[in-house]
């Protein structure tokens, strides 16, 4: 769940404990859609109109509704409460809701220019991949990148804290790219998990919190909590969130999307960029055990391969 698709209320109960009350916004267009079989002919009529232009849906009278679809206006109410409404007024309520969340995502895009591949989306993907790796080449600040080598290298332990999708999938290559080098790591993605790994943190040990916005709350509070526990804090996030401002050291990055809502999003090669850059400035670091531990894992994955000791070289 996305800040978009709920509303939150936080209350304090009489020990002094903050608990958030989730209100979900009904996906009304997702209902519209899923009853649509079981509707009438005229009040599917309605529903046609609805989908076909959910702004002018929620703009629109009952009487310009109606019209549009060449039904009367009881059909309308009939239609809003067949889909789980208590009359219009509440389907319009509903409409503008899911309208807020989900708009980006029911208006047609153009379809990017076409390339030789006969794929229209071709130079739009490989475009945007080499756009986001030359900002991140741009926006990274060298200077912060040696400091936090500096503090993953002389870490007790380094936790990884990523959260959603993109940053999950981040967080846990983040730590396949450390471990490699001997640095004692563990990724976490679930928010509970986060908090309950920072309540474990001391002074030396290390969190890599990972946020495409830097807005996440659940990862702020976990890195907060980190904080009050005197461990370190490293971000690799958008510049000037919330997030870098708890962090000691700060991974930053503003890549722009191309606004097609099907294309991955290609901030993702930046980040990726800033993970393999922080794993080899670390593994420079480290230097002589880092490069023992690669080659123990490199043998010992080639013997699995192979099945066999590998050979030794001839004279």
């Amino acid at each position: 769940m996305t800040e978009a698709d709920s509303q939150a209320l936080r209350t304090t109960d009489e020990d002094g404990d903050r608990h958030d009350h989730v209100r979900r916004i009904p996906d009304i267009i997702s209902q519209v859609k899923d009853s649509y079989a079981e509707l009438r002919p005229a009040e599917r009529r309605v529903a046609d109109v609805v989908l076909d232009d959910v702004k002018y849906a929620v703009d629109a009278s009952n009487a310009a509704l109606a019209q549009r679809a060449g039904v009367s206006e009881p059909t309308v109410t009939r239609f809003c409460r067949a889909i789980g409404c208590d009359g219009v007024r509440d389907f319009k309520l509903k409409l503008a809701q899911s309208l807020v969340v989900g708009a980006l995502y029911l208006a047609t895009k153009p379809q990017p220019a076409n390339s030789d591949s006969g794929m229209p989306f071709w130079n739009a993907v490989f475009g945007e991949a080499r756009r986001a790796l030359q900002e991140a080449e741009r926006q990274i600040d060298p200077g912060q990148l040696q400091k936090a080598a500096d503090l993953i290298a002389k870490a007790r332990q380094v936790t990884v804290f990523g959260l959603g999708g993109s940053s999950s999938a981040l967080a846990q290559e983040t730590q396949y790219r450390l471990f490699r080098y001997g640095i004692t790591i563990s990724a976490q993605c679930d928010p509970y998990l986060m908090r309950m790994t920072a309540s474990t943190l001391k002074p030396g040990d290390l969190v890599i919190a990972i946020s495409a916005t830097g807005r996440t709350r659940e990862v702020i509070e976990a890195v907060e909590l980190a904080k009050h526990y005197r461990a370190n804090a490293i971000c690799v996030t958008a510049p000037d969130t919330e997030l870098t401002r708890v962090c000691d050291v700060r991974l930053t990055m503003a890549v722009p999307e191309y606004p097609d809502t099907l294309k991955p999003t290609a901030s993702r090669y930046a980040f990726l960029a800033a993970i393999d850059l922080l794993a080899v400035a670390t593994a420079y670091r480290i230097d002589g055990p880092a490069r023992e531990t690669v080659r123990r894992i490199k043998y010992n994955a080639q013997i699995h391969r192979t099945g066999k000791e590998m050979e030794p070289l001839g004279d």
